[in-house]
C-alpha cells in the first residue's frame, strides 16, 4: 500500500479522516508521522487527522476547490514544480500559469477562511523535501457545482509537483499478469448497447463528461495504454440520479415507470429525501434486493433476499482500481430463498430472453471465464490469496499518458470538446452566504455533512446492538460560542432547518469547528421505531438529507454530482 511507503515525505490528507472511515490506514499514517512523514489536514473540522497534522487548514466547506487553486498559485509562481517533468510530460503549462494569477492568496484566504500564510505554508510543505501523497477522500465528490473542477486541480497538483508513479508518490495504473483478466466492462457489455439507446440516456444532454460523449472521448486514447485498465469508465454508464428522480415525477425527458434498488437505502443515501420518496411512491414497479428491511425497502413492491457475504462468490476489484485482484469462495449455501447478486441479474436476464448473454451458471463459473487468460481457475486464485501486480514506476515513460496528447493534460483537450473550461477553476455553491446572502441571513450556518462513524457504514448496522451501544444518537458538531446565543447547551436535542425541511440531532459542543458551520451526522434511521409508513423506521426524524438540495442545477455541470452541503438554522427542540 502506498500508505506504508516510507519514501513519502509528505501525506495531504484532504477531506479524508482515516481514524473513522479506514483504520488500517490510519495507523499507517500515524507510522509514517514517527519516521518524520510531514502530514497536512484540510478539514472544516478538526478530526482525529487534523489532531494528528504537522498542519491543519480548516477551510469553509464547499471550497476545496478554491485552496487548491491557491496551492497550484504559490507552487507556481514560487517555482517550486518539478520543471523536468512539467516539460516533458504535461500539456498546457504556460495557460495554467496565467489561469492561477487569478487565484492570489488574499483572494483564496477570503474566500476558504484560511489564512493566507497558512495556504503558503502548507503548499510549500507539500511541494519541497521529497515525494508526497495525496490520498483520494470522497468529500471532493460531493462539492455540487465545483466537484469536477476541484478534482482536476488536485489531479494537477499531483501531476506539477512529480508526484506520479513515483516511489513514495501516487502510484497508478496495473501491471504484471493481472492485465489478462477480463475486466467488469467487458463482463456487462456497455459497448453493446445501441446508439439510439446511448442517446437516452437520462442526464446526457447535461452532464456529458459522466455519460456517453464523456466515456466516449475517454476510452478512445485509453486504448494502446496497458497500464490503464480497464480502457473504459464505467460510471459514465450510468444515469443521472437527481434527473431520474425528477424524470419519474415528470415524464421528462420520457417516462420511468419501475425501479430496481439493489443494496441501495435512497432514503437515507440520496439528497432531497422528499422528493425521492415522492418518486418512490410514484413508480408502477419498485423492487428491493437487499440484507434487511430499511425504509426504503418498506415502499417497494417486492423485497427480495440477498445472500450475505458468507454466502456467495466474490471477485474484486477488477476495474482498475488497484493493482491487486483478490477473490473470496462462497463458505455456505445461501439460506431459504436468499440469492446472491449474479443469480438475482442472471435470473431477470434468462426471463427476459437474454440468456445467450449470461453462459455461466454461477458466480465461480463467471470467475473461471474472467481468470482463464491469467491461466488460473476462481478456485486457485482463492487458494492463493490473490493475485498481485508487479510493481513498476515511471510506467508512462514507455507508453504515455491516456489522454489525446498522450501527455497530462493541465489544460484539457477533452474538456474543450465538451464544451466545458479546459483549465481548473473554482466555482461558488449555488446555496452559500456569498452567492445567496439573502437566503443566508435566514439560514445562518453553513451545514456540512458525511463525517465518517466508524461504527457505522454508511446508513447500516444502526439495528446492530454491539455497535449501536457505542453511538446511539444522531449528532449536530456546534461551536460552544453559536450554542451559547442559541441557548443551546451540551446534549440537548436541537432541530436543523433548512428551506426544505427540518431534522432532529443531539447538539454536541466542539470547539473544533468554526462558529458559522454545523455539522450534522447522515443516514440515520431509527430500526427499533415503526416499520409502516408514515414512520418507516423513524426515517423522517434525524435524516440530514431532508435539508439537503440535488436540483440539477446546483449539481456538477460536468460529472453531475450533487452537493451534500448548504445552509440552515438551527434552534432548541
Amino acid at each position: 500500500s502506498a500508505m506504508h511507503n516510507p519514501n513519502s515525505k509528505c501525506v495531504v490528507l484532504w477531506g479524508f479522516n482515516p481514524a473513522e472511515s479506514y483504520p488500517l490506514v490510519w495507523q499507517a499514517i500515524k507510522n509514517l508521522k514517527k519516521q518524520g512523514t510531514k502530514i497536512i489536514a484540510v478539514d472544516p473540522r478538526r478530526t482525529a487527522a487534523a489532531e494528528e497534522a504537522d498542519m491543519w487548514l480548516q477551510l469553509r466547506p464547499q471550497t476545496d476547490g478554491a485552496l487548491l487553486m491557491g496551492f497550484l498559485n504559490v507552487i507556481i509562481n514560487e517555482g517550486l514544480y518539478d520543471k523536468e517533468f512539467v516539460e516533458k510530460w504535461t500539456y498546457g503549462f504556460d495557460k495554467l500559469r496565467e489561469r492561477v494569477q487569478e487565484y492570489p492568496l488574499n483572494k483564496v484566504a477570503d474566500i476558504c477562511w484560511v489564512p493566507a500564510e497558512k495556504i503558503r505554508e502548507a503548499a510549500r510543505m507539500y511541494a519541497v523535501g521529497g515525494h508526497a501523497l495525496m490520498p483520494c477522500g470522497v468529500k471532493l465528490d460531493q462539492l455540487g457545482r465545483n466537484q469536477t473542477q476541484a478534482i482536476r486541480a488536485q489531479c494537477v497538483l499531483r501531476a506539477i509537483t512529480g508526484n506520479l508513479d513515483v516511489d513514495g508518490g501516487e502510484p497508478f495504473g496495473i501491471s504484471g499478469e493481472i492485465l489478462r483478466a477480463i475486466d467488469d466492462n467487458e463482463m456487462e457489455l456497455h459497448d453493446a448497447l445501441p446508439q439510439e439507446q446511448k442517446r437516452k440516456q437520462i442526464g446526457v444532454d447535461r452532464f456529458r463528461l459522466f455519460t456517453w460523449p464523456g466515456y466516449e472521448m475517454l476510452c478512445e486514447p485509453s486504448k494502446g495504454i496497458p497500464y490503464v485498465w480497464p480502457p473504459t469508465v464505467n460510471e459514465s454508464c450510468n444515469a443521472h440520479e437527481p434527473s431520474v428522480w425528477r424524470a419519474i415525477l415528470t415524464g421528462n425527458p420520457y417516462p420511468v415507470k419501475a425501479l430496481i434498488i439493489q443494496g441501495n437505502n435512497a432514503l437515507l443515501q440520496a439528497t432531497n429525501t422528499k422528493l425521492v420518496y415522492e418518486a418512490l411512491k410514484s413508480l408502477d414497479l419498485s423492487v428491493v434486493h437487499d440484507y434487511f428491511l430499511t425504509p426504503t425497502a418498506m415502499l417497494a413492491d417486492y423485497v427480495l433476499p440477498a445472500a450475505d457475504w458468507l454466502e456467495r462468490a466474490v471477485v474484486a476489484p477488477v476495474a482498475g482500481m488497484r493493482n491487486f485482484i483478490n477473490a473470496g469462495e462462497k463458505i455456505v449455501d445461501p439460506e431459504y430463498e436468499r440469492r446472491d447478486d449474479y443469480q438475482f441479474w442472471r435470473e431477470l436476464a434468462t426471463r427476459l430472453g437474454q440468456e445467450s448473454y449470461w453462459p455461466w451458471k454461477t458466480m465461480e463459473e463467471a470467475c473461471d471465464y474472467r481468470f482463464k487468460p491469467m491461466g488460473y481457475t476462481f478456485k486457485e486464485v482463492v487458494e492463493m490469496g490473490g493475485v498481485p501486480g508487479t510493481r513498476e514506476l515511471k510506467k508512462y515513460e514507455k507508453h504515455g499518458f491516456a489522454t489525446p496528447t498522450r501527455k497530462v493534460e493541465l489544460y484539457s483537450t477533452i474538456f474543450e470538446k465538451l464544451g466545458y473550461d479546459p483549465l481548473p477553476n473554482y466555482e461558488e455553491p449555488a446555496e452559500s452566504p456569498v452567492s445567496t446572502p439573502e437566503l443566508a441571513r435566514e439560514y445562518p450556518f453553513v451545514l456540512a455533512t458525511g463525517g465518517r462513524i466508524k461504527y457505522f457504514y454508511h446508513s447500516e448496522f444502526r439495528q446492530i446492538g454491539s455497535m449501536r451501544k457505542h453511538h446511539p444518537d444522531p449528532l449536530v458538531q456546534i461551536h460552544p460560542d453559536a450554542a451559547a446565543k442559541l441557548g443551546i447547551g451540551d446534549g440537548d436535542w436541537v432541530y436543523l432547518e433548512s428551506r426544505l425541511g427540518r431534522a432532529q440531532f443531539k447538539a454536541q459542543l466542539f470547539d473544533g469547528i468554526d462558529p458559522r458551520v454545523v455539522h450534522a451526522e447522515h443516514s440515520w434511521w431509527f430500526p427499533e421505531d415503526p416499520a409502516p409508513e408514515p414512520s418507516l423506521f423513524g426515517v423522517w426524524k434525524s435524516n440530514v438529507n431532508v435539508l439537503l438540495d440535488d436540483d440539477p442545477d446546483h449539481c456538477d455541470q460536468i460529472c453531475g454530482g450533487w452537493p451534500h452541503a448548504g445552509l440552515c438554522k438551527v434552534y432548541k427542540a
